[in-house]
């Protein structure tokens, strides 16, 4: 907001908003300042003409006296209910649009596999799609169409497209974060819907180009990888983590709280808690969805080597824009429009001279300028105080 120098318009906004609440608010309070003396104006003139009434009765001789005080008494004892049921009413109305978001929730779908008792047995990370397909919609338009591939246990798949051609949504059905439409996914030749839905994402670790931290410390953070670490179970998943540097340097080490959504860290800094909190888990299965797109060169060398220890011995799935980092997978896999259109390693790839050759190419050519700029600004000639005032 402070960028774009909107903060006017913010306050505009606010107020009108807080005015518009300030009017519905007073408006029902003028509602129920006039309901409430009325209701009592009713009862009472209700007890008055019943007394004129029951007098003239009297005197005239169509009605005892007795049954008059009866009467009156029997009268009184219906205005504590009728008063409750009054209070009832204002209690409803205020607790219907809680209770309507409330009902919302409940009627909510509950997350398929959580009524299933599947099996808990240990994964090894063989992962196998087989012909799999997936629609966000029902509108037939199929954001995967016959995904085929197969991932041994110690084996690195590198996913390689454009934005939206399927890669996060590819990876987002191993954890059944989605259901997919049709085919199968198997891992360790058993479909994914026969194991437990929480011993499965027990078995995936997942690492997020924007890392996702709590508002607590970073320690509080680590042990969602595993509840049970000790400290020195900690601090060597830190040092994998190439995040030891950072962490003593803050003045209460690994009970530094780290803002909302990790605000008070760089990127940087939150991926490599992010990495180490997917090493304190140990799983069998690694997920790596862009982790080092939006970081500077040295920072992605760190990342790098700490996720060359996460990837150790483990199953990978890599979603990356940057090809350097993948060159040494043990298969590519090349996404357009929900298809795999090219499959093989780099240099496979490389010399079949198709979409992947032309994004290395162009990978390579911004590297390049990249280069360049930095050489040029390098060279450029700094200029003194008096030539910027002279300017």
């Amino acid at each position: 907001i402070r960028s774009f120098a909107r903060e006017e318009d913010e306050h505009r906004r606010f107020n009108r908003v807080s005015n518009e609440l300030r009017r519905a608010t007073l408006i029902v309070m003028k509602v129920w300042a006039m309901y409430n003396p009325s209701m009592y104006l009713i009862g009472t003139l209700g007890v008055v003409l019943t007394v004129f009434v029951g007098t003239q009765a009297v005197l005239a001789g169509t009605m005892q006296l007795g049954h008059l005080v009866a009467f009156l008494l029997l009268t009184s004892f219906l205005y504590e209910p009728v008063g409750t049921l009054h209070q009832l009413n204002q209690l409803l109305q205020a607790g219907r649009a809680a209770g309507e978001r409330v009902f919302e929730i409940m009627d909510e779908t509950i997350e398929p596999g959580r009524l299933t008792t599947g099996t808990a047995t240990t994964i090894v990370g063989d992962v196998r799609y087989e012909d799999v397909s997936f629609s966000y919609n029902d509108d037939g338009r199929l954001a995967l169409n016959r995904i085929r591939f197969h991932a041994r246990p110690g084996e690195t798949i590198a996913l390689v497209g454009a934005t939206g051609a399927g890669k996060s949504t590819l990876v987002s059905l191993l954890a059944r974060f989605y259901e997919f439409s049709s085919g199968e996914i198997l891992i360790d030749g058993k479909s994914i819907r026969d194991y437990d839905l929480r011993a499965l994402r027990e078995s995936i670790g997942v690492v997020t180009q924007e890392s996702f931290l709590f508002n607590g410390s970073i320690r509080e953070n680590l042990l969602m990888g595993k509840p049970t670490a000790t400290d020195a179970e900690l601090w060597r998943a830190v040092d994998a983590a190439n995040a030891r540097e950072f962490i003593e340097r803050l003045p209460e080490k690994l009970e530094s709280v780290v803002g909302e959504r990790g605000v008070k860290l760089s990127v940087g800094e939150k991926q490599r808690l992010s990495i180490a909190r997917a090493l304190l888990k140990d799983p069998p299965i690694l997920i790596l969805d862009e982790a080092t797109a939006s970081v500077d060169t040295a920072t992605e060398r760190l990342i790098q080597e700490a996720l060359e220890h996460l990837m150790a011995n483990r199953t990978s799935i890599v979603i990356a824009h940057r090809l350097s980092t993948i060159v040494h997978v043990d298969q590519i896999l090349v996404l357009d429009h929900g298809r795999i259109i090219e499959r093989g390693t780099h240099e496979e790839l490389i010399a079949h001279g198709g979409k992947y050759a032309r994004l290395c190419e162009q990978s390579l050519l911004e590297s390049r300028q990249e280069i360049v700029e930095t050489e040029e600004l390098e060279e450029a000639p700094i200029e003194s105080p008096d030539e910027r005032m002279s300017i």
